[in-house]
């Protein structure tokens, strides 16, 4: 005959199995949403002109909000060839561009990039982004300001790609397979795809995990830096994680010219 106060214990004992159960569960839950984060992170910067691949951050998708699309035109979408290359891989490139928040000045590495800067000249030359939107900001999981894309809504493009550069500059991905992309740096959003850049941007305004994809060709001056972290304060619209940015930003004029 069970006595009670061996019924106690037996209840109590059944209470602490379910509690560590359910402590297991929640962490494995935890895991599971880190790792939904990583891998949203991995396709954070995606462009696609028709075809786009999405980024969903775990409170976007909880929240049924429309998720991220870093577009740039696939190679499916190319109808122009790449501009031939016209700068000196030696020289030292910078590009200027002025908002209406101010100035965003970038040194661009062309010795390790010849042919992105290249396709930045090219367009910069042809005024291709002047009065431009810089239509996403990101502030949950990555911290970037994107911009390029003629269109403002993240699906345009210059109707060429261009080839990945440079991906070994940040070292080697660590164990979740990203590397550290730090404030300051700018790279080029892409498919998700090899060789699918096209004229869309990003600038890291904070320290940021991505994975090795999306080639990394210029920094920010801290003046630059500055701006876009003074425009990632104001948030994004609607008070998401993700979208446009809540202070509209306009790239007034472009240009790139030699140091």
């Amino acid at each position: 005959m069970v006595t009670s106060d061996q019924r106690r214990r037996q209840l109590a004992r059944e209470k602490f199995e379910r509690q560590q159960k359910r402590r297991a569960e929640a962490r494995r839950k935890a895991k599971r949403r880190t790792a939904i984060v990583v891998a949203a992170i991995a396709v954070a910067l995606v462009a696609g002109a028709g075809a786009y691949t999405n980024f969903r951050t775990e409170s976007a998708a909880d929240s049924g909000k429309k998720p991220i699309e870093f577009p740039s035109p696939g190679a499916s979408e190319s109808a122009a060839p790449e501009p031939g290359m016209a700068i000196d891989a030696k020289a030292k490139y910078t590009m200027a561009l002025t908002t209406n928040h101010g100035a965003v000045s970038i040194a661009m590495d062309a010795a390790k990039t010849p042919r992105t800067v290249n396709s930045f000249k090219h367009l910069a030359d042809k005024k291709y982004f002047d009065n431009t939107k810089c239509h996403r900001l990101t502030t949950q999981g990555i911290f970037v300001l994107q911009c390029g894309d003629p269109k403002g809504d993240g699906s345009g493009g210059p109707g060429y790609t261009i080839p990945d550069e440079n991906l070994g500059a940040l070292g080697k991905p660590g164990a979740d397979g990203t590397v550290t992309f730090k404030a300051g740096t700018v790279a080029m959003a892409n498919t998700m795809q090899p060789d699918t850049g096209g004229s869309q941007f990003f600038l890291v305004y904070k320290d940021t995990k991505l994975p090795p994809q999306f080639t990394p060709f210029g920094t920010m001056d801290a003046a630059g830096l500055k701006v876009v972290q003074e425009i990632a304060k104001g948030g994004v619209a609607g008070g998401a994680g993700d979208g446009a940015p809540k202070k509209a930003v306009t790239v007034r004029k472009a240009t790139v010219g030699t140091a």
